[in-house]
């Protein structure tokens, strides 16, 4: 991967409770310019990301993931189309924080995200009060959260927590593709969508908007 342009892969060292390197320099060392950028959390091969960049080449995409085979494919197919506007992040999560300044970020998606079935490990899930929350620190005021799921289970949890915290939800429904909501870039289809989609399993989406100053609470009684 380290042949690829616009691919970082920083050792834990470097980001473990410390700034990147490239904290609020996205725009102008990265991508040359001061396009809204668009986060993908968990991109796995990179399909949405790439998906969206191909959509709108008027925003820059980053596309993050833990697994570099993912994440070499993503960046493979970017240098292959020339998408100038794309680029990669191998690391956890966890520590996202350490990459982006207040506001550098526009819009965060969670295409699909492992749905943590395990009530001790909601906490895990992408859409908990603790990864919100630390979005809210890089995220503008009022970016925008979307969730595509075809857990129902991820799902409802989200939207309890949202309707919850009293956020405003832009659009949500429960089978994305009997509403009339799939427009381009809600269509953009992944491997394993597909195979969701072939097994008869409907696809769910909330697209909701957070805002710096508030603090998103967990709902009483999960005591994940």
């Amino acid at each position: 991967m380290e042949t690829f342009q616009r691919v970082y892969q920083p050792g834990f060292e470097e980001v473990f409770r410390k700034d990147y390197f490239l904290k609020g320099k996205w725009g102008a060392e990265v991508f040359g310019n001061e396009h809204p950028i668009v986060l993908e959390l968990g991109c796995g091969r990179g399909e949405y990301t790439i998906g969206l960049a191909e959509c709108d080449p008027s925003r820059n995409y980053i596309g993050v993931d833990i697994k570099g085979a993912r994440i070499w494919r993503g960046a493979k197919t970017a240098n292959e189309r020339d998408l100038l506007n794309v680029a990669f992040i191998r690391t956890r999560i966890e520590v996202i924080g350490s990459f982006f300044s207040p506001g550098e970020i526009q819009e965060i998606w969670l295409t699909f995200p492992d749905p943590q079935l395990k009530k001790r490990r909601n906490k895990k899930r992408l859409t908990a009060p603790g990864f919100l929350n630390s979005y809210r620190k890089f995220l503008s005021d009022g970016g925008v959260v979307h969730l595509k799921t075809d857990n129902e289970q991820m799902f409802l949890y989200t939207s309890e927590l949202v309707h919850y915290n009293n956020l405003e939800v832009i659009a949500e429904t429960p089978d994305l593709y009997n509403s009339q909501l799939a427009d381009e870039s809600l269509s953009i289809k992944t491997h394993y969508e597909k195979q969701y989609l072939a097994e008869g399993l409907p696809i769910r989406y909330i697209a909701f908007r957070l805002k710096t100053g508030m603090m998103i609470r967990d709902i009483p009684g999960n005591h994940a």
